[in-house]
């Protein structure tokens, strides 16, 4: 077995919310050595036990004195990469902006990840997952036909397309600094992100939300109650699937499903079979079939289903199950998914023991 292929890619991850530590996540997920530096005060003995921190280090710096900057300037020159999560202009007060760090690293790769972007007229405004989904148009799209729009958590934006979408300029700035041999500034915007996300959708044809075929506007693309106040997903898209469904479920003189006119009678249709049966007999009527129907697992049920077991999908950590990293790459060795700790060697990150000591004496690193 092979080391993951980000091996010997050194990560500084300034701390922040959801996107920034995701990032950082996939990285180490894939042999990246990945430091996370906090504020001190938020550096503590027990192990971090976020599953976004997994496979990381972590120290306390006080990035507002200027021994702390210094210290950061140090630890980025031996860096490969930097995740910055301040609002646009923050970390060039501080003095660890791409500047000034590409001054003592002109091979760092510096990671920008904000809601709005580098600029424009929201960029230093606030702003959470369901703004930046808001303005890019997707969560206009998001719910049922009649009702309010709908935010899927925080997935679109925090997530798919922030965290994500910086993890992937982060390797393509590492790829190009192989032709290169220089970093670059990567402007990762959740806007940006959630909007790409949706690029099939940016065309003519798509109708208002909830009435098209992969929003619950087909009645063949939902989900059902079943008798246990279960629910089963639909997904019978192809005729040869729907037929298969048909079969199985027992149906027989149903509505055309071709005629979006008939849609609201096979949806009264097909609500009133579901809740025939619970959804453990629902299951069973669909195992091992293409008939695309699937039960709507919990979180916790997810993680015992037999398919995500034999795959190992998910995988426990101290007390906490976890997804395991994806997408996978066979031949590589298993990542190291044991929860943050500190680290106090600091010498192949730049800082000598004694250096080390004087700023643990001056409260400046924890």
């Amino acid at each position: 077995m092979t080391q993951g292929p980000l091996a010997g890619v050194k990560v500084l991850e300034l701390a922040g919310l959801a996107p920034g530590p995701f990032a950082g996540m996939m990285l180490a997920d894939h042999g990246a050595e990945v430091l996370r530096v906090d504020r001190v005060s938020a550096v503590s003995e027990r192990p971090r036990t976020d599953v976004m921190d997994r496979g990381k280090r972590t120290i306390g710096l006080d990035l507002k004195s200027a021994e702390g900057v210094a210290a950061f300037k140090e630890l980025a020159a031996a860096a490969d990469v930097v995740i910055e999560v301040f609002r646009p202009g923050v970390a060039e007060r501080l003095g660890i902006g791409p500047g000034d760090l590409h001054a003592v690293n002109e091979r760092l790769v510096y990671g920008r990840m904000t809601g709005w972007g580098q600029d424009g007229p929201l960029a230093t405004t606030a702003g959470h997952d369901i703004d930046y989904i808001a303005i890019s148009g997707v969560l206009s799209m998001l719910g049922r036909a009649g009702d309010k729009p709908t935010p899927p958590i925080n997935i679109l934006g925090d997530f798919a397309g922030g965290g994500l979408m910086l993890a992937y300029g982060v390797l393509l700035a590492l790829f190009e600094r192989e032709r290169t041999g220089r970093g670059r500034v990567v402007d990762a915007a959740m806007v940006d992100g959630a909007a790409m996300l949706f690029a099939m959708f940016y065309r003519s044809g798509w109708g208002p939300r909830g009435t098209n075929l992969l929003d619950t506007g087909a009645p063949f693309y939902d989900t059902y109650e079943t008798a246990d106040g279960g629910f089963m997903a639909l997904g019978a898209l192809e005729p040869q699937f729907w037929a298969e469904f048909v079969t199985r479920a027992g149906l027989d003189d149903l509505p055309d499903r071709g005629d979006p006119a008939q849609w609201p009678a096979l949806r009264l249709r097909l609500e009133a079979a579901f809740k025939q049966r619970t959804r453990a007999e629902w299951e069973a009527v669909f195992e091992g079939s293409d008939a695309c129907v699937s039960p709507v697992l919990s979180m916790a049920e997810a993680a015992a289903h037999p398919h995500n077991t034999a795959r190992g999908t998910f995988t426990t950590v101290g007390e906490v199950t976890q997804p395991t990293p994806a997408p996978r790459l066979l031949g590589t060795s298993e990542p190291d998914l044991s929860p943050a700790t500190r680290l106090e060697d600091l010498t192949a990150w730049g800082l000598d023991e004694e250096r080390a000591a004087k700023l643990r004496q001056a409260g400046v690193l924890a």
